[in-house]
């Protein structure tokens, strides 16, 4: 990580604020890019921008471009930001199908679409999606948010082919990830079989380092204990 440039989706939220730290502890400099807004000064290390919608392409690319004037190149992008719904597919809302759309895959893909031409031209450019181990096999209420990191999985894979020799795109498939909104809405499970939001950011900063530079178009399950 030692002097790498990342930018980090999502950086308010529980994972990707341990990302961030950790990539930071590690020797490198983190753009952070967030939907909620933020009061947090840019450094020589850390650079926040927030209230970004990432699901509208021109916003995206706004504030790519402006990570990599801030620190003068980019190297990896780690797309967190997302999001999550519990709702049936005989009961629930068409509108929760597209929000799940925009949230998981819009936000990846404008964010990647942006960064590429910044990573291409680092030599060792890098980027790390999250999808989800509920998307390779739905269970019951389920259906908006699997099939929409399903479809994350895809442009992973796609991404990567079109990428080779260029960018690495990969993805870390979490089971559930041990978070206090996780815990407040499963209060008898057994959270010792989660995943910690530490053992995901090891796997993520992997893959955005020197190390893997021979993995590309690969999904990998970090599924904790489950």
């Amino acid at each position: 990580m030692h002097g790498k440039v990342i930018v980090v989706t999502g950086a308010l939220g529980a994972l990707g604020k341990v990302v961030a730290q950790m990539a930071i502890s590690r020797g490198a400099r983190v753009a952070g890019i967030d939907h909620a807004p933020t009061q947090i000064p840019s450094t020589a290390e850390r650079a926040e921008y927030g209230g970004v919608d990432l699901s509208d392409a021109a916003q995206a690319k706004k504030a790519i471009d402006a990570a990599a004037q801030h620190f003068g190149r980019l190297d990896a992008l780690i797309n967190i930001a997302g999001g999550f719904a519990f709702e049936t597919v005989g009961d629930g809302d068409l509108k929760t199908w597209q929000r799940m759309y925009a949230l998981n895959v819009l936000t990846a893909l404008n964010a990647s679409r942006a960064a590429l031409p910044h990573l291409a031209a680092s030599g060792a450019g890098r980027i790390v999606n999250v999808g989800a181990m509920g998307a390779l096999q739905a269970g019951p209420g389920m259906g908006p948010y699997a099939a929409s990191k399903a479809g994350v999985h895809r442009l992973t894979e796609a991404l990567a082919s079109e990428c080779k020799g260029k960018v690495t795109v990969n993805a870390v498939l979490p089971s559930i990830i041990d978070t206090q909104a996780n815990r407040a809405s499963m209060p008898d499970a057994d959270v010792s079989k989660w995943v910690r939001p530490e053992e995901l950011a090891e796997v993520i900063l992997f893959l955005a380092g020197d190390a893997s530079s021979a993995v590309t178009g690969a999904l990998i399950p970090v599924s904790g204990r489950v």
